[in-house]
């Protein structure tokens, strides 16, 4: 693995923990209800529940790439074009973002489990690494080598943007009531996902 791909890997991958889903609607929701002690077990949570979500999705991408190099670049195709998609689909969401205050006092332990199921069980979780994570693969490396290191940098992203989000949440409250915050957010979010399945699928064709 080039130092080149691991960067455009770490890029996109926080671009697209940045852009709003399931799990951090979740984070967003205790944060505003109970405030910044909720930001450690939420963040453990999110990075437990990723780690889940994406070791078994190496299982079935190494299967994959063991059985036919065609059926994984397909796999690589079909990745582009689905990240296209969550693209328009986040620039045409408009200015809701859709979490609501989780005022009911939760320990810890438990608001590290809801994380972890939230973010592990959700099937668009282990649908969205297999179609992302090939887009960086070399198929000559070794495999579990380029895994290993884009699980731990995804991992670190994952911890650190949940718990970034929470202590925002926590303090800066208006920011999520604000409906053309949310709209710009979205917009913008929408148009890097977009632009990173056009720029995967020039590299195909590039290839």
């Amino acid at each position: 693995m080039t130092f080149e791909t691991w960067l455009a890997f770490a890029a996109a991958s926080a671009v697209l923990l940045v852009i709003p889903g399931p799990t951090i609607l979740l984070v967003v929701s205790y944060a505003l209800g109970q405030g910044w002690r909720t930001a450690l077990p939420m963040a453990v949570g999110v990075a437990l529940g990723d780690f889940t979500a994406m070791t078994l999705s190496m299982l079935g991408i190494g299967a994959l790439l063991m059985a036919s190099a065609t059926l994984f670049t397909m796999l690589k195709w079909i990745g582009a074009a689905y990240l296209i998609w969550l693209g328009i689909k986040l620039f045409r969401a408009g200015g809701t973002l859709g979490a609501e205050p989780q005022r009911d006092a939760t320990s810890a332990v438990k608001m590290l489990a809801h994380a972890w199921l939230v973010t592990a069980l959700n099937p668009k979780s282990i649908t969205f690494f297999v179609a992302f994570l090939p887009q960086f693969l070399d198929r000559h490396a070794g495999f579990w080598t380029q895994m290993a290191i884009f699980e731990a940098t995804f991992l670190v992203l994952a911890f650190c943007n949940a718990f970034g989000y929470a202590l925002v949440a926590a303090r800066a409250r208006g920011v999520f009531a604000s409906e053309r915050a949310i709209r710009i957010f979205n917009r913008t979010g929408g148009s890097l996902l977009v632009g990173a399945g056009v720029a995967t699928v020039a590299i195909r064709q590039g290839n």
